[in-house]
Parts: C-alpha cells; sequence; structure tokens
C-alpha cells in the first residue's frame, strides 16, 4: 500500500477514473441507476479506506464519503419531495387543470401558451413530475376533442416543465445540489430568486420555441393503440342438446377452445345459482356460461362449442351487439416509485386489487403483448409501461387516486381533498421562509413536512413512498465524488487542463465551453451527478481564470437542467414519450435545437450580468 505513495497524483487519476466509470454506468439502461450509485460509492471508499490520502486539508477517511446521506441538499430534495407528493395527493393543483381545460374550448393557441408558462412556472417551486402528471390527461384529452395530435402538445409540456425547474434553487434536485455544493466550497449561498432573472429570460425565449415552433417539427404520429380496441366484454355462452361442451368436464371445454377462455361463473337452473367454475365441473344444457373475451373471440367460441352467444336477454346479432355500458377503456402509465415497478401483474394480483382486466401491454414504442394477458400477466413492468385496462366506470375513477399508476385518458378530475387549500398554504409558507432567508430551504421544508403530517395531508405510507433510493443514491454518490476529486486535487487538475486547451480564449468563450460541456453531459449521463461533478471544476476555472466564481457556477447549473434532448435524459422525458407515442429521434429534432437556443442566450446573458 505504501508503494502508492510514490506517485503524488495517484489518488487523484483513481478518483477519476471512477468518475467516468460513473458517467458510463449511469448512462447504462442495463444497471439500474440505484446499483450504480451504491458500486461506485463503494469503490470510493474502499480506495480511501485501503490507500490512506493525507492532503492539504488533512487525512481525507472513508467515513467522510458518507457525509452525503446527512448533506442539507439531501434533506431538503427529500423534504421536497414528500411536500409534492402531498400536493398530488390532496389535488391541491387540480382547480389549475380544470380552469385550462376550460379555456382550452375558447381559446386553444393561447391556452397552449398559458399551460406552457403555467407548467414552468409551477416547476419553478414544485418537482416537475407531479405537474406533468397534473396536466397529461388534460392535454391528452384536448387531443381527442379537438383532433390534435397529442404528439404536439405532450413533449412540449414535459420540456416546458424542464424549463420552469431552472429559475429557483428548489426548481430542481440539481439546482440544490449546485448550490450547496458551491457554499461548501467557500461561496456565497445563492438564494432562492438569485438567477431568477437570467432564467426567466431564456426561459422565455423557451417557451416561446415550444409553443410555436416545437409542434411543427414534430411528425404527427398515429394514435399508439389500434383503431379497433381488443375490447372485452361479458356475455353469456349458453349450453344446448347437441352442444359440444354438453356433458363434457369445464377443463375439456377450456382445452376445446384452445385453453385461452375466461370462465367468471356458471349459471344453472331457473333459480339462475351461481356455481363458482372449477375443472371438473360437468357442464349441462341450460346451463349459462359467464366468460369474458373479445368480440372475435365469443363468435370463434360460439361456434367451437356449439353454444350460443347471448349479452344479457338478448342473442347476440347484427341487430343486438355487444354492449357494456358501465365498462371503459383507459390507459394508464406505470409511474416512477410505484410498487409495481419491478413486479408481475400476476404478483400483485393486479385483477383481484384493482378490479380491471389488463388488454396490453406497451413499452418503448412496441407492444409487448397486444391479443389476450397470458404473456402479459408474466411480464415484468417498469417505469414508463403503460397498460391498456377496461374495468367499471366506477373503478377506473378510483385508480385516480392510485399512487402506483396515472390514468392518461382520465374523463373526470381526481375530486379535491378538503385538505387541498392547507397543503397549499404550508407550501407557499415553506417558499416564503426560504425565499426570505428566515430559514433555510432544508429546515423549512423539513417543518412543511411535519406540518402536512400533522394537518394530515399525508400519511407517513404516502411520505416514504414519495422518496426515491435512486435519487437518494445518486445525490450520496455524485457528493461523494465531488468531495474526493476536490480533496485530492482532481478539480483542479481539469480545470487546469480545460483552462490549456483554451488557452487564448476569452472568459466570455471559456464559459460558453463550460455551457455547453455540461448541456451534453446532462443528455448522457444523470443531471445530478454532472452538476455535483462540475461544480468544483467551474470553481477552479474561474480561479485560474482570476473571474468571479459565480458566473461559472450558474453555467454548470443551467447547463445540466438542459436535459431536453434524449427521452433517458429525465424521467418526466420517459412518461411524456410513452403517453404520446414518440420515438428518440423524436427527443433530439425538438430537444437539440432547443438546447442550442437555450445555450447561445445563457452563454450572452451571463457574462453580461457579471461584467465579464
Amino acid at each position: 500500500m505504501n508503494a502508492v505513495a510514490l506517485i503524488p497524483e495517484f489518488h487523484a487519476y483513481a478518483v477519476m477514473a471512477l468518475v467516468v466509470l460513473a458517467l458510463v454506468l449511469f448512462a447504462s439502461e442495463r444497471i439500474p441507476l440505484a446499483s450504480s450509485s451504491l458500486l461506485i460509492l463503494v469503490l470510493l471508499s474502499l480506495l480511501f479506506e485501503i490507500f490512506h490520502y493525507s492532503g492539504s486539508h488533512g487525512t481525507v477517511r472513508a467515513s467522510q464519503l458518507f457525509l452525503g446521506f446527512g448533506h442539507q441538499a439531501l434533506v431538503a430534495v427529500c423534504a421536497l419531495m414528500i411536500a409534492g407528493q402531498a400536493l398530488v395527493r390532496t389535488g391541491a393543483l387540480e382547480p389549475i387543470g380544470r380552469q385550462l381545460a376550460r379555456w382550452w374550448n375558447v381559446f386553444p393557441m393561447v391556452t397552449f401558451l398559458a399551460t406552457l408558462v403555467i407548467a414552468a412556472i409551477l416547476s419553478a417551486f414544485v418537482n416537475n413530475t407531479p405537474v406533468v402528471i397534473l396536466l397529461l390527461p388534460i392535454l391528452i384529452s384536448v387531443s381527442l376533442k379537438t383532433s390534435t395530435p397529442a404528439s404536439d402538445l405532450l413533449m412540449p409540456l414535459g420540456l416546458a416543465t424542464s424549463v420552469g425547474g431552472m429559475a429557483t434553487s428548489i426548481g430542481t434536485s440539481t439546482n440544490l445540489l449546485v448550490v450547496a455544493v458551491a457554499a461548501d466550497m467557500g461561496l456565497r449561498e445563492l438564494g432562492m430568486f438569485d438567477f431568477v432573472f437570467p432564467a426567466m429570460l431564456a426561459g422565455s425565449v423557451g417557451i416561446l420555441y415550444l409553443w410555436f415552433v416545437a409542434p411543427k417539427l414534430l411528425p404527427a404520429r398515429e394514435a399508439r393503440l389500434p383503431t379497433t380496441s381488443p375490447r372485452m366484454f361479458n356475455a353469456q355462452l349458453r349450453i344446448h342438446d347437441d352442444s359440444v361442451a354438453n356433458q363434457k368436464q369445464l377443463s375439456e371445454v377450456i382445452e376445446l377452445a384452445g385453453g385461452n377462455l375466461e370462465v367468471v361463473h356458471i349459471l344453472r337452473g331457473k333459480k339462475d345459482n351461481r356455481l363458482v367454475a372449477i375443472p371438473d365441473m360437468v357442464l349441462r344444457s341450460g346451463d349459462r356460461i359467464m366468460v369474458r373475451s373479445t368480440p372475435d373471440r365469443l363468435k370463434e367460441l360460439e361456434t367451437v362449442l356449439g353454444a350460443s352467444l347471448f349479452s344479457g336477454d338478448e342473442p347476440v346479432d347484427d341487430e343486438h351487439p355487444l354492449v357494456d355500458t358501465s365498462q371503459q377503456i383507459a390507459e394508464v402509465v406505470v409511474v416512477p416509485g410505484s410498487t409495481l415497478d419491478g413486479r408481475t401483474l400476476a404478483n400483485v394480483r393486479f385483477r383481484e386489487r384493482y378490479q380491471l382486466m389488463v388488454l396490453a401491454l406497451f413499452r418503448s414504442n412496441k407492444w409487448v403483448s397486444k391479443q389476450g394477458t397470458e404473456h402479459t400477466e408474466e411480464t415484468r413492468l417498469h417505469s414508463g409501461d403503460v397498460l391498456l385496462v377496461q374495468g367499471s366506470i366506477n373503478n377506473i375513477k378510483r385508480l385516480k387516486s392510485s399512487r402506483n399508476l396515472l390514468v392518461l385518458d382520465a374523463k373526470s378530475a381526481l375530486p379535491i381533498s378538503s385538505r387541498a387549500p392547507v397543503a397549499m398554504l404550508i407550501m407557499l409558507w415553506v417558499i416564503l421562509m426560504a425565499a426570505s432567508g428566515l430559514l433555510s430551504i432544508a429546515v423549512s421544508a423539513l417543518c412543511g413536512v411535519v406540518l402536512l403530517l400533522f394537518s394530515g395531508c399525508i400519511k407517513w405510507f404516502d411520505a416514504t413512498r414519495a422518496l426515491s433510493a435512486p435519487v437518494i443514491l445518486i445525490i450520496v454518490t455524485s457528493l461523494a465524488m465531488g468531495t474526493a476529486m476536490v480533496e485530492t486535487g482532481g478539480a483542479d487538475m481539469i480545470a487546469s487542463a480545460y483552462v490549456a486547451m483554451t488557452a487564448g480564449a476569452s472568459p466570455t468563450l471559456i464559459l460558453s465551453g463550460l455551457l455547453a460541456m455540461m448541456a451534453l453531459l446532462t443528455n448522457v449521463v444523470s443531471n445530478n451527478a454532472a452538476a455535483v461533478i462540475g461544480t468544483p471544476i467551474a470553481i477552479g476555472i474561474a480561479h485560474q481564470l482570476g473571474q468571479p466564481a459565480e458566473p461559472f457556477v450558474l453555467a454548470v447549473l443551467f447547463g445540466a437542467n438542459m436535459s431536453f434532448a434524449t427521452p433517458m435524459a429525465y424521467q418526466t422525458n420517459l412518461l411524456v414519450m410513452n403517453a404520446g407515442n414518440y420515438s428518440f429521434a423524436d427527443f433530439v429534432r425538438v430537444g437539440l435545437p432547443l438546447v442550442v437556443l437555450m445555450w447561445a442566450v445563457l452563454s450572452f446573458l451571463l457574462p453580461w450580468l457579471y461584467g465579464m
């Protein structure tokens, strides 16, 4: 171990190698983000535990890398995630959504612009995931009523929330991390609205682009669901004397039907005695098998079994088609943090739990199963998967309050809880306390969580479900990598290399290059990792140039938020991708010009505002 002392930069090079490995792992879809983060954290701690390091600030111990679990930025992020969940659970944002839905009928283009602006403003204070979840059903409903392709509306909405999140220190977890890391390194702590002016100017340009230009760049996507949906109907198959199924066991009848026959129950006799459908039950003439399947499949079963198909008391024919007015089809998406993530429908007993039939599963622009549920039931679900479900209208409505699924084609709004005004007032208090400087954002957010819990706006179960293990681990690991880079001199080495590469360029061009580099990085790896790694490098660059560090720190903050050009860059991009049936190329087509536009505006604004 002592041999490594012969190489003074050993720890710096080792940390930079681990940073490169981390960026590769974070960009990979094969390994979960939480697992990658934990692996890097373990490797970092082993490096300093086995090969001791003493720098200008003293000996670096592995235990110092775990301080991120108690870092004020992480505390603030977790508290704000819980507060955002409380706003969703109480329906505090619903009045905004309903008002926008009413305006669409009168002023569609103006309302579209208003929707983008409101989404951006809300995202400056609330995590943008609940904002997208609030507005997605509204825009999908509007697209159906106005025959406007949903693809024209949904991506601009998702990107508008990312643009709005840049404006305040609590807009995104990325902002909180950059502000906290910069403060840890001796810079003044940026207030909530200290960088709202450049963010607002650049954001206004971005919103106008998303409103007027982006829809023209997006191809009109056909509806993801087929025009003749595989809707399931309840019906009766009546057995006659000459039916093939007469005097056969139910298991034999199911085998005759190709093994694909869902029997709900069996009615027997004039009193309609309901019998449980057990395999060895012998069917008799006069029995009515209550089944559930698609219209085509039901007609096929009628022929194969020699039975008569009835809907209620009417035989099914051209004049009396299958009807079920109490049934409704809906698209639902598995949201981040759902208990369904990583489990199968069979594992969670989806049908019994929600009283809904899953007709199909859609993932990454392709069907996993179009007909029937025999394959879908055993498919492991992932965040962003879209399920086509059918059930009673009441069960669909009940699903709207689920913590696990987002109903995309909602027709009725989630009722506002009586505690919604309380939740909104508490959130406003949190913002005002932090904005005024009376309390730090970590303390005010924690106080807000206590008030939300004691007022009944959120329960502990919902609060814990709001916390995301991948987000927590990526923040802690990013903070650990940032600490290691600063302590070993790795950040200064990268800053020196960057300054040397740009020798002769003006500070304005160097800042612009840093902004572009962060914008590129954040679309490939986690924006939190990009921000925490980039902040000490930005400060090192500013010190070596003899320039104020704040504009360079803001270049990292804004650049790390430009997660517009790829669907994997941010979780709301994935939600929007599935809902709007977008491809990877669609995000590049719309998001890349937005990145370039925002980069150009901020490259001018930051040097101008700071007199560089």
